[in-house]
């Protein structure tokens, strides 16, 4: 599937417009030939199609950004802003806040509620509440920081403001504003003693 801006018919592959867009369906080489012939890129596309690959930001005045091979399961929620980058996975009901960044592998498990202007590192992975059954979704507040290759396991709360170190799995609460580490996930220091520059954040967005 291939987003693309204006109205575009083409008899190659299926054609869905909407007021200012077409979704074009069909093979990933007749894809790109056409948004070489029509002389733009793509907001969004994909290889292969799976009928769990929602394009949901198709009616949105300010979208979000979709890289390509990412996956948002049917039912998920991206607010204004949010980035979702390759290969990362968002679950079914999950709900992924305004300007967060879901960075490249990470998944996002199914229900998980995701704060704003968080960050969640490369191949990082957020519980859901269907594998294992849990009756809690994971939530995470606003402004976090979750390390790559960290695991935040079923039914955590995570503080606004709060830190993950790359590699640890959290088992517990993380209250807000601290920053954790290890395995399991311990309480280090707290978040006040980082210094962060937001052009640095601004620049890699």
């Amino acid at each position: 599937m291939a987003l693309m801006k204006g109205h575009i018919e083409d008899a190659r592959c299926t054609c869905l417009h909407g007021e200012d867009f077409t979704l074009l369906i069909g093979s990933g080489d007749v894809l790109e030939m056409i948004e070489t012939e029509c002389m733009q890129e793509a907001l969004f596309q994909y290889r292969y199609a799976q009928s769990s690959k929602v394009p949901l930001l198709l009616n949105s005045e300010e979208p979000a950004r979709l890289e390509p091979g990412s996956i948002i399961r049917e039912g998920a929620v991206l607010k204004k802003g949010c980035i979702v980058l390759m290969g990362a996975v968002v679950n079914i009901g999950a709900v992924i806040g305004e300007e967060t960044m879901i960075d490249m592998n990470a998944v996002i498990g199914s229900g998980a509620k995701i704060g704003r202007r968080t960050h969640i590192g490369a191949g990082a992975v957020i519980a859901g509440m269907l594998e294992p059954i849990c009756k809690d979704a994971v939530k995470i507040g606003d402004d976090v920081l979750i390390g790559a290759n960290a695991v935040v396991l079923e039914g955590i709360q995570i503080g606004n403001q709060a830190v993950v170190g790359a590699g640890s799995v959290v088992t517990r609460d993380v209250p807000e504003g601290m920053v954790v580490q290890g395995i399991p996930a311990r309480v280090v220091k707290a978040r006040c003693e980082i210094r962060t520059d937001p052009a640095i954040n601004e620049s890699l967005r």
